[in-house]
């Protein structure tokens, strides 16, 4: 089997509503386990956050997430995600749906390298490289 890079967002107690979001964008299966379900947490207002999401969608994108339980550092992750590929209408709806509720840093259009490219940053605060590959 070989090795897969899978991105895993940390977020202050929204996990479940920003991983539903993602499956409205990717589509695919979410899987979502709390602090509760695994009597993880010695804190009531940790019961239903989500202790581990994991979102794998048809196109085989992986992407997990968690809240912060209470007490402990952390919260919002940092960093860009990047999508990129020959599919121009696979990847525009993903940054439709993406930028909708965002905010667009750099829209998405032809860029100086021949191909399409954008960034946003999402509704959750997730900041996004969209990059359309043309064929050669």
């Amino acid at each position: 089997m070989a090795t897969s890079l899978d991105p895993y967002l940390s977020f202050g107690d929204n996990a479940r509503e920003a991983m539903e979001f993602y499956q409205g964008v990717f589509g695919g299966e979410l899987t979502v386990s709390t602090f509760g379900d695994f009597q993880l947490s010695d804190n009531p207002a940790d019961t239903d956050k989500v202790m581990h999401s994991q979102l794998v969608s048809p196109g085989g994108l992986t992407l997990m997430g968690a809240d912060t339980p209470t007490g402990m550092p952390g919260g919002q992750s940092n960093g860009t995600l990047s999508l990129s590929g020959p599919d121009e209408a696979e990847l525009r709806g993903f940054w439709d749906k993406l930028s909708d509720g965002g905010e667009v840093t750099m829209p998405l259009e032809p860029a100086p390298w021949g191909d399409i490219f954008g960034m946003c940053t999402d509704k959750y605060g997730v900041s996004w490289m969209v990059d359309i590959t043309q064929q050669a």
